[in-house]
């Protein structure tokens, strides 16, 4: 079998790009291109998870090329320890970007949780290529983390569900490990989205990726492959809903629940590309767009996330005004509905960030890390 799939080039694609898209919103953005403020999902939420479930899927094809040309498994530990440590500088670079203020940085990020989690599933990869190992390792992560923030006291606060409330924003063990590792340079100031122990989970949404790799590579027919996807999806779906009941979806947290549930999610849009594509070869015009993006995804987010800075902070001539500053009440601020406005800025954005990968893709250039 091709160890690539265009379906999956596709659904990279259109994660960078949504991604990149609800980055670059405001106040005035429609609700779905926000985050959820605790408890619970939006659209948004489920973007990220997506990326690093596409992440656990690539890695896998990955691996089973280069070891196939003869690629020992040494050198492939050695680069994926590489492509960790660059990954989680560029985080760093685009957390202090433009002031690189080192004495409130802040250390967590997307592509840091990218680096311990990519780094890790490597690691997994290499001692076992098969299923069972990976199905072991996600119960680990998943009940291990619920286990630890519903039934262990967290130290000043006590017993979650008894003396203070279960996932309160401030009183758990994510917000109370990160205070303490790195105080003043949280995202929140009192906790971080990606923080330390919640890689744990972030883990499973990775090798959740692994296992369908694994599926996807098995001698089967095309169209039972898709089905299982649909299987698979319905599945985390309802599971991940169930668990939400005692232990709420929270992407903040990155919930045993979430984990599931934005899999789930995942999985469904897979299973849709892969119909889409795979099966009913439905391929000319639409994709191409998303297959640039995805050609170069860390690429795009990175200049996605530099250019927005660059945008609103640098002030220019007499009005001391930034592009953004300008730009924004003259064009997108005229528009009648201010919701409408913003996501037009916000695809304006979109359109901006897919010219360098166009020319990189154009060029045959494509950015490995």
């Amino acid at each position: 079998m091709k160890t690539r799939l265009v379906s999956l080039d596709v659904l990279r694609g259109l994660t960078i790009a949504f991604m990149i898209l609800v980055n670059n919103g405001n106040e005035y953005s429609y609700w779905p291109l926000h985050h959820i403020d605790w408890n619970g999902w939006t659209p948004t939420d489920l973007v990220f998870p997506t990326f690093l479930f596409v992440a656990g899927v690539s890695l896998v094809f990955s691996f089973e090329s280069r070891l196939k040309k003869g690629e020992s498994k040494s050198s492939i530990f050695a680069h994926a320890v590489r492509r960790s440590i660059v990954l989680f500088l560029l985080g760093l670079v685009v957390n202090g970007y433009p002031f690189f203020h080192l004495g409130t940085l802040r250390i967590y990020g997307v592509l840091q949780r990218f680096a311990v989690c990519l780094l890790i599933a490597a690691v997994l990869e290499l001692w076992d290529r098969g299923a069972k190992s990976k199905i072991g390792v996600l119960v680990f992560c998943l009940i291990a983390y619920w286990i630890i923030m519903r039934w262990v006291p967290v130290p000043g606060y006590g017993l979650p569900g008894r003396d203070i409330p279960f996932l309160d924003k401030d009183a758990n063990w994510v917000a109370y490990l990160d205070r303490h590792i790195f105080p003043g340079r949280l995202y929140e100031g009192t906790r971080d989205p990606e923080g330390l122990l919640s890689n744990l989970p972030a883990l499973g949404t990775a090798i959740l990726g692994m296992l369908t790799a694994l599926w996807l590579r098995a001698e089967r027919a095309t169209r039972t492959k898709c089905a299982g996807l649909f299987a698979a999806a319905i599945v985390c779906l309802l599971l991940g809903k169930i668990w939400g009941y005692w232990f709420p979806i929270n992407k903040k947290l990155w919930t045993s629940s979430y984990v599931l549930f934005a899999g789930g999610w995942s999985l469904l849009g897979l299973a849709v590309c892969y119909w889409l594509i795979e099966i009913k070869k439905w391929t000319r015009g639409w994709t191409f767009p998303w297959i640039v993006f995805g050609s170069n995804a860390i690429a795009a987010y990175v200049f996605s996330e530099l250019l927005a800075p660059t945008l609103w902070t640098f002030k220019f001539g007499a009005t001391h005004k930034s592009i953004g500053q300008m730009v924004y009440p003259s064009v997108f601020g005229k528009v009648p509905d201010a919701a409408f406005g913003a996501l037009l800025y916000s695809l304006a954005f979109v359109a901006v960030c897919f010219l360098p990968v166009l020319v990189l893709y154009r060029k045959k250039i494509f950015i490995k890390i």
